[in-house]
């Protein structure tokens, strides 16, 4: 259960400077903790890669609240956050403090970039082109920190993402302080049938220039075993041909339209950006990442914009037209690395996975 907020602003938000301190301070045993460590473990230094990145993010954490403060005190104590300027200098941190940490992690880890270039650049220059319209982003969903790589991604290039986050990520202080002054929506556990979808069709349309809505279509992340766990579902509800389609698409889920539909409503002059990425799969829990380090892998990235006149008018042709494109995403993923990309797992208990549902 998330705490209210009162203590996570007084209790949680400043452990992070005190953790920080600690582990400066400790440092020189703690190096040699880690070094020892490594020694011992599989994995190439894989305890001073961990003990790297968990001072990285501690100090950027303690600098990023910081300057949320600083933010706060200046803007009248918080009675201006919403004036534009003061908004624009709330994307700035965010971007200053996810490249610090994206940076620093993907050369702790070892993890590339592997990006379509000449497409990112015709999907840049069709940005450039329509700079006073907003965009909504229809990306995959699959490894651990996908999401977050992608709002780097969209930060960097200028624009101002809003996104439907789980609640639950409000226990991380940069997230619960920053996100809850830029527009956004934290779906708790429990809320109502068909809130994450109201969300989206609000954040949409209140969205302006440079803006953009980021919208995962699966709802949670791709794994093998959630793949067929949704194929069960559609059959025992007597979505026959729905479940049919889903089995076709190997290495995705089958989106669920209700989200990207509100987006598409909300906002009716935005153009839409296709985002699909391939590398992170395996990453699937913490424990995986943990077995992983280092993990010397590459992020596959592609990206198509669609001009909102080639988009369908309808709600039946726009599911169709949605589901058509996970289609493709799913083909541009074996065309990428072959048919056995991402086999499908022998899955011993399926139904006692414990798998949220996306918001509807």
């Amino acid at each position: 259960m998330l705490p209210a907020r009162w203590i996570r602003r007084t209790l949680i938000a400043p452990l992070l400077p005190v953790l920080t301190v600690l582990l400066l301070v400790s440092l020189p045993i703690t190096l040699v903790v880690a070094a020892v460590a490594s020694t011992f473990l599989p994995g190439r230094w894989r305890g001073l890669r961990v003990l790297a990145f968990l001072l990285l993010y501690l100090v950027a954490d303690t600098l990023a609240i910081l300057w949320l403060f600083v933010l706060w005190v200046a803007s009248g104590f918080g009675r201006r956050i919403d004036q534009p300027r003061w908004q624009d200098r709330h994307y700035a941190l965010m971007r200053t403090y996810l490249d610090v940490l994206v940076r620093g992690g993907t050369r702790v880890f070892r993890v590339g970039f592997d990006v379509d270039a000449e497409e990112l650049r015709r999907v840049e220059s069709a940005a450039e082109g329509a700079a006073d319209q907003p965009l909504l982003i229809f990306s995959r969903h699959a490894g651990i920190g996908d999401s977050f790589l992608l709002v780097h991604a969209v930060l960097q290039r200028g624009l101002r993402p809003r996104i439907v986050l789980k609640g639950v990520l409000q226990w991380a202080p940069v997230i619960d302080i920053g996100l809850n002054r830029v527009p956004r929506f934290f779906v708790e556990r429990g809320a109502p049938r068909g809130t994450g979808t109201r969300a989206i069709r609000e954040l949409a349309g209140t969205m302006g220039p440079r803006d953009a809505l980021i919208v995962f279509p699966e709802g949670q992340n791709y794994t093998p075993q959630r793949r067929l766990l949704s194929i069960d579902t559609l059959e025992e509800q007597g979505r026959h041909a729905e479940a049919e389609a889903a089995r076709e698409m190997r290495h995705v889920l089958a989106p669920r339209s209700g989200g990207a539909i509100a987006a598409l409503e909300g906002a009716p002059d935005a153009d839409v950006a296709f985002v699909a990425h391939a590398g992170l799969e395996h990453l699937t829990s913490a424990v995986d990442l943990w077995r992983g380090i280092p993990l010397d892998c590459d992020l596959t990235v592609k990206a198509w914009r669609v001009p909102r006149s080639e988009i369908p008018r309808t709600r039946e042709a726009q599911d169709a037209w949605l589901q058509w494109w996970w289609r493709r995403i799913d083909a541009w993923i074996i065309d990428h690395y072959g048919e056995e990309a991402v086999p499908d797992a022998v899955v011993e208990a399926v139904a006692d996975e414990d798998v949220e549902p996306a918001p509807e």
